[in-house]
C-alpha cells in the first residue's frame, strides 16, 4: 500500500503519552508539515503557536479543563509534551475555519508518519475569545482577528494509548455515475 494512504487510514487519536519530550527534528517536520496545508485562494490565513514550555502548557491544559468542565487534576491533553494551537485569522478568508482544520489534519498526519501520536483537542476557540488567550497573542506580538481552530497535543504514545479503528460506518459514500 502507498505509505500515505497507509498514514490516512491507520492514524488514530493518542489519549496517553510519554512524559519524554519529541525531538526538535521531530517537531520541525510536523509543524513544517502544517503549513504546506491548502488554503482557499492560498490566503494562508492559519498560525501554529508551537508550545514546548512546560508551564504555558499546564497553564493552557487548566484553562482548557476549566471550559470543558472536567474537576481539578484532569488534563485534557491526555500528558503530552507538546501543544500545537491552530488559529486562523478571520479577517483574512471567509474560509479560515476549513484552512485552518486543513493545517490540523496536516499536522496529525504528519505526526502519525513520524510514529508520534496526536490527537485533536477542541476548545481553542473559547480559550482565544477569553482574556487568558488575548493575552497570550498580545505577549507574542501576534495581530489580528484570530480565533482558535484547534489543539493537537504531540507526542511519543504511551503503551495502551491509542486504541484500533472502529468499523466504518455504512452508507458513507454514496457514488454517482
Amino acid at each position: 500500500m502507498n505509505e500515505t494512504l497507509k498514514v490516512l487510514e491507520t492514524r488514530r487519536s493518542c489519549r496517553k503519552f510519554k512524559d519524554e519530550m519529541i525531538t526538535d527534528e521531530e517537531l520541525n517536520a510536523v509543524i513544517r508539515a502544517g503549513t504546506f496545508a491548502p488554503s482557499g485562494k492560498n490566503l494562508q490565513p492559519s498560525i501554529i503557536l508551537a508550545v514546548t514550555n512546560k508551564e504555558l502548557r499546564d497553564k493552557i491544559s487548566d484553562e482548557n479543563r476549566k471550559i470543558g468542565g472536567w474537576g481539578e487534576g484532569f488534563d485534557p491533553f491526555y500528558g503530552a509534551p507538546v501543544i500545537l494551537v491552530v488559529l486562523a485569522d478571520k479577517s483574512v478568508s471567509p474560509n479560515y475555519i476549513y484552512d485552518g482544520s486543513l493545517v490540523m489534519g496536516n499536522l496529525m498526519n504528519a505526526a502519525e508518519a513520524l510514529g508520534l501520536g496526536s490527537i485533536w483537542i477542541h476548545r481553542a476557540k473559547q480559550e482565544f475569545e477569553s482574556d487568558f488567550g488575548k493575552k497570550i497573542l498580545s505577549d507574542l506580538g501576534i495581530k489580528g482577528d484570530f480565533e482558535g481552530i484547534g489543539h493537537v497535543a504531540l507526542g511519543y504514545k504511551a503503551e495502551g494509548g491509542v486504541r484500533d479503528a472502529a468499523p466504518r460506518k455504512e452508507n458513507y459514500v454514496y457514488r454517482i455515475k
